[in-house]
């Protein structure tokens, strides 16, 4: 589907003159991100671990440490709850490394997928209740668990909640001690932490009270630092504030190679060289969440947390293995969808359903997978989709988002046939009774109709400035590096020129599908494009989008550019 290209508008001289110091196309990048005064400027550009928060700014963190020490000091079994994803992992890993540290009796689990779903659940709770667990800790999930906390309650046991999600109505939070940036009246600056990020504030502020010398103190801190990062960078907020600053030195600690599990899952994702955001986002995350996509996320809690060398090998190629099954099914799946939306007019929202068939247990789409799925037609089609399967009891869905459509306040419109629901406004994931159905599609479809009435639904290419290409040299190169770690609200940036002359093609791969163009002194690439682009020919006048990039081989380093589209020039 062709995409239309969306130029930033141009930066004002005003902004150029108030900030002589910095290029042209530095301050166009500044401004895109609505950064515009010079604290905000220095904060980015300069930002270290020195500019992290209090943890104690959270409104009821000091109480939820205090409640955490009395419990290890009367010697009380506690149980880190989590959750299947990597951002829900790396939080349950973070804690428990700490907590096991301080000598605390210490249990972990994550739920099922499949058979529990997520958050607090009953049958978890009576099992904990059996084994004289005296305290609850949630990560990554817990602000929509209101009767479970009430239940927990009711039989003895303590909870805290730590997440990152929306929350819910005052009335409709849990009755227990909160520890999230969402929820109403809350102090913390931040907002928009993972929950790994929750817990590395949660793990910072229990290590702050510990009667250990400060030189220990900083290095168990900067041991959380690696497991923060990834979740944050796998759970897609944004990677501004002090999420940028979490994951720029989580990723110096990631380097450092001292968490022996991560170590061999770079090796066998063939992640090289200097590990940075795109290795951790393409290589590294997908891996850790195929474990609870695809069987249990108990492994990938392992792998974080063995120190056995032979472990940690076993495992990671087990996950690397568990991806490779991902990747086909997601592949299934979109196939299977996108073949009934070739049948007809498509909807303002995707809604993908799986078919039920004759033996639906062994054939049912992955539970694991339908929120990939849902991500990748998502950006294809430019709508919201949701993915719904068969679950254990009636469905299960999962759905992703565009700017234009809040999918959680859809959700909300819609809850009168949901069983439970939760998420962010670019994501969701739910469940529903088998009878609900068609009025939940059906719901959904209405609002989105309304919602989405006028939008141009056509794919968007967002572009950060327009550039001639004897502009794209070393310097500006060393000026977009400063803007790094990539991420959500912080994208790498995207480049357009126009009326460039293609000077020369070369195809490349094995099979020939990768393709390449010259422009006077630059190489442009393009990875599996060279049968959609080959019409193109030497001496065609095109405009480009791309990215600016460092080409580093055999000890040499010169400027290229990766293509991201391109078209013969209108003129």
């Amino acid at each position: 589907m062709e995409k239309v290209w969306q130029v930033k508008p141009k930066i004002s001289n005003d902004f150029i003159n108030k900030n002589p110091e910095f290029s042209r196309v530095v301050l166009q990048l500044l401004f895109n991100r609505g950064l515009k005064d010079k604290k905000e400027i220095e904060q980015f550009l300069n930002s270290s671990a020195s500019d992290f928060f209090d943890p104690f700014l959270f409104n009821q963190m000091a109480s939820g440490v205090d409640l955490i020490i009395k419990h290890i000091k009367a010697g009380n079994k506690i149980v880190v709850y989590g959750d299947y994803d990597a951002d829900g992992v790396t939080s349950t890993a973070i804690l428990a490394q700490v907590l096991t540290i301080l000598k605390a009796k210490i249990e972990i689990y994550i739920p099922d997928r499949a058979s529990e779903g997520y958050g607090l659940n009953r049958k978890a709770i009576d099992e904990f209740i059996k084994n004289d667990l005296k305290l609850i800790i949630t990560v990554d999930g817990g602000i929509r668990d209101k009767e479970e906390v009430l239940y927990s309650k009711s039989k003895g046991l303590d909870v805290i909640i730590t997440d990152h999600h929306i929350a819910p109505e005052k009335k409709d939070l849990p009755d227990c001690l909160i520890i999230n940036p969402n929820v109403e009246k809350e102090n913390y600056p931040f907002k928009n932490l993972a929950g790994a990020g929750v817990a590395a504030k949660l793990a910072e502020a229990i290590i702050s009270r510990a009667k250990l010398p400060e030189e220990i103190k900083k290095k168990l801190r900067e041991q959380t630092l690696d497991l923060a990062a990834i979740g944050t960078i796998a759970d897609c907020v944004s990677l501004l504030g002090e999420n940028r600053i979490l994951v720029k030195e989580g990723l110096k600690v990631v380097n450092k190679n001292r968490r022996i599990g991560l170590v061999e899952l770079i090796k066998v994702a063939q992640a090289n060289g200097k590990i940075e955001e795109w290795n951790i986002g393409f290589q590294i995350a997908p891996r850790l969440n195929a474990a609870g996509r695809m069987e249990h996320a108990n492994t990938a809690f392992e792998l974080l947390t063995t120190k056995n060398k032979e472990e940690a090998e076993t495992l990671s190629r087990r996950l690397n293995n568990r991806n490779i099954d991902r990747q086909r099914i997601t592949e299934e799946i979109m196939a299977e969808i996108e073949k009934k939306i070739a049948t007809g007019e498509m909807d303002k929202i995707i809604i993908g359903v799986c078919p039920l068939r004759e033996e639906e247990e062994r054939e049912v789409w992955n539970e694991g997978v339908i929120g990939l799925v849902a991500g990748k037609l998502s950006d294809k089609y430019y709508r919201p989709v949701l993915v719904i399967t068969k679950g254990h009891e009636g469905y299960k869905g999962s759905g992703r988002s565009i700017p234009e459509f809040n999918i959680i306040t859809a959700l909300e419109e819609s809850k009168e046939f949901l069983e439970r629901y939760g998420g962010h406004p670019a994501a969701c994931g739910f469940s529903l009774k088998e009878g609900n159905l068609k009025k939940f599609t059906s719901k959904m479809k209405e609002i989105a109709d309304i919602k989405l009435a006028g939008t141009d639904l056509r794919p968007k290419l967002e572009i950060e400035a327009e550039l001639g290409l004897e502009e794209i040299d070393e310097d500006l190169v060393k000026d977009i590096e400063k803007f790094s770690p990539f991420g959500q609200d912080n994208p790498k940036p995207k480049f357009i020129s126009r009326g460039a002359q293609i000077k020369d093609i070369v195809n490349m791969g094995i099979d020939g599908q990768h393709v390449k163009f010259r422009f006077n002194g630059l190489w442009a690439l393009a990875f599996g494009r060279s049968e959609e682009w080959k019409n193109f020919k030497i001496g065609d006048m095109v405009d480009l989008v791309y990215y600016i990039e460092r080409n580093n081989f055999n000890g040499r380093s010169e400027v290229q550019l990766k293509l991201v589209d391109v078209k013969l020039c209108d003129s």
